[in-house]
């Protein structure tokens, strides 16, 4: 399980550490930093995909996504006593994130380039990289690590080996040094970095995929966009749990039941519902009961992942709706650690009524995201030896 994560020098989280739990709770006020956190989160699962650079440059670059108050806070900037002003910076510019597991860890470290005039100077470089066995970071447990174009692992009597010495500035270890024979234990770290699942406001609109008929093949993953809907609540019926599903539906729609029918266009997602003299098929649905179904394929998973992020899972659902959700993300919880990002109180206050539950309340202070009533975890960036 992941029990920290950090992230330094992005947006409005200048520095922040936080402990999770199987089951997270991000909450707080609009412009809090809830978005922001997410979004880091992705920047660290796209780590293991080798495509941070550009996920970055989407996002504006570097220079967008920095941190862009002072490096830090005088006692007299907090208090007022002084307006908030730029001090003479001690460190280099960077944004770092990490997260510290029972098992592996990892932590990067990205800042502006250094080499000269290029169309692609705007882009960021991955200064360092280090992955380590247990949750802190010491010289005794560092498995491999990367400084500048250098990347070394440790072998399995114990010695550096240096496997790379001129590895570009925006292609990750991760990606590159991993191996079955020498580095084996950076290639556990990336698929299970590979297998975090985020799922992020689904289209429900009247062209959303999730409402037409779809090839069906065995689904046991809902895709992020919802378009293989009707094959993933097949693959549940087929291969997963067809009793919870059938308990999910109707805690959420009383006497309601959901099917699939293969007509020679696709499967097509169908549901009957009390009253009705005929099945309802997915483009007739409303867009919270759609957007559910999708929140109870994602969750009904039959190949649960090692890590879930939900971002805002009670956009567009009745309010009828939000305790069910709560049950539902409970269950999927004991088989898979959960981070839910929301804005709900209810849905907050009924998850928090489970076992084993933490909630991180963030909040804003001189433009910097705080959070409240949080011990923070032991954590320490790694530094190059």
């Amino acid at each position: 399980m992941i029990s920290t994560l950090a992230i330094s020098g992005y947006r409005s989280l200048r520095d922040i550490k936080l402990s999770l739990s199987d089951l997270t709770i991000i909450s707080g006020g609009n412009g809090a930093g809830k978005s922001s956190l997410y979004r880091a989160l992705r920047l660290l699962a796209d780590c293991a995909q080798g495509r941070i650079i550009q996920s970055l440059a989407l996002e504006g670059g570097l220079s967008s996504t920095l941190w862009a108050g002072p490096e830090s806070f005088s006692p007299a900037m907090k208090t007022g006593e002084k307006p908030v002003q730029g001090t003479i910076r001690k460190k280099a510019i960077s944004l770092k994130l990490g997260f510290g597991a029972d098992d592996y860890s990892y932590a990067i470290d990205l800042g502006r380039s250094a080499t000269g005039p290029s169309f692609f100077s705007g882009d960021p470089e991955i200064k360092s990289e280090y992955l380590w066995m247990g949750e802190i970071c010491r010289p005794a447990n560092v498995i491999a690590k990367r400084n500048g174009p250098g990347v070394t692992i440790r072998d399995r009597e114990g010695s550096w080996k240096q496997v790379f010495t001129q590895l570009a500035p925006f292609d990750s270890m991760m990606t590159h040094a991993s191996d079955p024979l020498e580095a084996a234990e950076l290639l556990i770290a990336r698929e299970q970095m590979r297998d975090w699942r985020f799922y992020d406001h689904f289209r429900t609109d009247a062209a959303a995929p999730a409402r037409r008929a779809q090839i069906g093949t065995y689904t046991p993953v809902l895709s992020s966009n919802g378009h293989d809907l009707a094959a993933a609540i097949q693959t549940i019926r087929e291969m997963g749990d067809p009793e919870q599903l059938d308990a999910a539906v109707a805690d959420a729609f009383a006497g309601a039941s959901i099917g699939v029918s293969d007509a020679s266009a696709g499967f097509i997602l169908e549901m009957m519902q009390p009253g009705l003299l005929r099945t309802l098929a997915a483009h007739e649905l409303s867009d919270g009961t759609l957007r559910y179904l999708l929140l109870i394929a994602a969750l009904l998973s039959p190949r649960p992942p090692k890590l879930m992020i939900l971002n805002e899972p009670e956009t567009s659902l009745h309010p009828e709706l939000i305790k069910p959700l709560a049950r539902l993300i409970a269950h999927a919880s004991q088989s898979t650690q959960m981070i839910v990002v929301s804005h709900s109180d209810t849905l907050v206050d009924a998850l928090m009524d489970q076992p084993g539950t933490t909630q991180v309340l963030l909040d804003k202070e001189l433009g910097e995201t705080v959070i409240h009533d949080h011990e923070s975890p032991l954590w320490k960036w790694p530094t190059a030896r």
